[in-house]
Formats: structure tokens, sequence, C-alpha cells
């Protein structure tokens, strides 16, 4: 008897759910690897992990253009990794110049001055991981606006954690980007904690992309844990920045397995809850797919994870054997001396 059922088709093509894949593996692997360093203090500050939210970042990189400039907080290891491996391709060094950042060595990626909460990449268009709570927000507006300004059809994704949209600069920020129509991308990324207080304790509305009725923005929420619906919403939203249209407010419904960084132990949540979003995890999400749509084989996606994890093994040794900055690099790159001249004994 012939069978009814029909095998689910592909909705986009096999490049791009292979490099979904790979760099979502890449994050989670280096992720991994940077928190046990932590825990050998070989890696020192603040350190904040995107493992469970993968899909946020690889997703949108696919659904955005070389030209287009992305700016985060400071859970920001992940973007510059995706976005090298999407524009660098095998040239990529992203996974040596982020792990020698976060081990302060001059290779890294603000020759080591920035550390694991300021990654930038401007050759990616990654403007930056930035450290105040919310404080990325006007700046995501400013570089759509400068876009805007010179006349490019590039735009600005602008993501930020559920618990900065408590700042008054992010409704300053709605408000004036609606009124210009500026090309931005507002991205929530909601994994349900701030720190470690539930959204549920912090406000009245709970489902966050609502805020941007206040201003007649676009807003809708989105499966930040499928890397499909991330790369769809997002690829709507640039439609519309790209047309003049102005802003659009995205919630990405995601979750970090780990704590809100290294010194949280993440008590205030149940085993039951992590693992019930560890089952929705988009990386084994993806890997079904893959094999489902026939686009490659456990053999094959088993020998790519093992390459993953030599080359973050690669990251870590180029880190190590790298030296310190200088003791004069404390005074570079901290104001344009030109115009800016520094009086100094």
């Amino acid at each position: 008897m012939a069978s009814n059922s029909k095998k689910a088709k592909p909705k986009f093509d096999k490049e791009t759910y292979m490099y979904w894949y790979k760099s979502m593996l890449l994050v989670r692997r280096f992720e991994e690897k940077a928190g046990q360093l932590y825990g050998q203090q070989k890696i020192k500050g603040f350190c904040h992990l995107y493992i469970g939210q993968e899909a946020c970042g690889s997703g949108a990189v696919t659904a955005l253009k070389e030209g287009d400039k992305w700016i985060t907080s400071y859970r920001d290891h992940g973007m510059p990794l995706a976005l090298g491996m999407r524009y660098r391709g095998e040239e990529d060094r992203s996974p040596e110049q982020v792990m020698a950042e976060l081990f302060a060595k001059e290779t890294g990626t603000t020759k080591g001055k920035g550390g694991s909460m300021h990654i930038f990449d401007k050759e990616v268009g990654f403007v930056g991981g930035h450290g105040i709570v919310g404080g990325q927000i006007p700046l995501g507006a400013g570089l759509a606006m400068g876009e805007q300004y010179r006349g490019t059809d590039n735009l600005c994704i602008c993501f930020m954690g559920d618990g900065a949209i408590r700042q008054g600069a992010f409704h300053e920020t709605l408000n004036m980007a609606m009124t210009w129509k500026l090309p931005v991308i507002f991205v929530i990324e909601n994994n349900m904690y701030a720190m470690g207080t539930s959204v549920e304790r912090t406000s009245n509305v709970t489902e966050l992309y609502r805020l941007g009725a206040a201003y007649d923005i676009p807003s809708e929420p989105v499966d930040g844990m499928d890397v499909e619906a991330v790369h769809e919403a997002t690829a709507k939203a640039a439609e519309r920045a790209r047309k003049g249209e102005g802003p659009t407010l995205l919630e990405f419904k995601t979750y970090r397995y780990k704590g809100h960084s290294m010194s949280d132990p993440a008590k205030y949540r149940t085993k039951e809850e992590l693992e019930s979003f560890k089952s929705q995890d988009p990386i084994e999400q993806t890997k079904q797919r893959i094999l489902e749509f026939g686009f490659a084989t456990e053999e094959e996606l088993a020998a790519m994870n093992k390459e993953i994890k030599a080359r973050v093994l690669d990251a870590v040794k180029f880190a190590e054997e790298s030296p310190y900055p200088d003791v004069s690099e404390a005074y570079t790159d901290v104001y344009e001396q030109e115009d800016y001249p520094i009086m100094m004994d």
C-alpha cells in the first residue's frame, strides 16, 4: 500500500543550511572552550556566553548583506564568528582574533584592550559589543542614520537583551527611529532573564515585541531557537528598511543554557525549564533538517564537528602564543590625535 506521507521540502538551498550548521557549531564549540578557559583563569574579567542563542546571530547573517552594520551588547562573541565565516570564507581569522581578545593579547580584535565585552570587527561590519546595558541602542540608530544620510541601501541591525528595554534610551530611540524612518532593525534577544530576574517580575508587558506598537513600529515575535524563522523575519525587516519604510522591532524568543555570566550559577530556574529548551536546540534542529533533506550524512557532519573542534584549539594556541600589548598601547586608539591633541608632560 502506498504511503501518503510527503517528505518535507527545504525552504533554502544546501549552502545556506550548511552555513547555518557550521557557523552555529563553531560558536557553540568556541563558547564551550571559552567557558573552560575561564575556569582555568586563562580568561579574566567578565565573560558572557552565547550558548543556546546561536540561531539569533547565524540566522540573521544570511538575511543581510555586506555593508550592513551590526551592533550588540556584551554577549558578543558569536556574531563576529558567524560574520567572519560568512564573508571571509577560507580566509576567516575571526576565531583566532576573538580568542586572542579574550586573552587580552595584541593580536585580538581590539589589540587586547576590549576583552570579552568589547569585540569589534570593522571589516565585516561588526561595530562592537557594548558593556553599558542598552548603550548600544541609540548607537545602532545613529549608524542607521549615517547610512541614510549617505544615501546607501545599507542598514543597521541592533541587538539587545530583554533587560535593556527597561532603559529610557530604548524608548527614546524607537521614537526617533520611526519619526525619521531610519533603516534599522531592533532585535530583542529575549532569553527570559535579565541577569537573574525573569521578565514576568520586571514588566507588565511580557510579549516584548508589543512595545513597538507605541511608536507604530511593525513588530513581531520570532522563534529564536529556529534559524529558518530568524532568517525569514530578518529578511522581511531588511526589505522594509531598504525601501525607506523605517525600523522594525523583532523579539527573538531564545534561551541561554548557561548563567548570565561565568559567575552566575543560574539557580533561579529549574532543570525542567532548561531541558525543555535544550530539546529545541537550534543546532540539533538544523542537523535534522540537513539529514532529512539529504544535504549531508551523519559521518560528514561528525567530520565537520571534529574539524571545528580542531579549529577552536588552533585559536587557543594562537592566543596563548601571542604577545601582550606594549604599555604604550594604553595611549593609542583612545582619542583622534589630530583633532583632539593630548597634552602630556
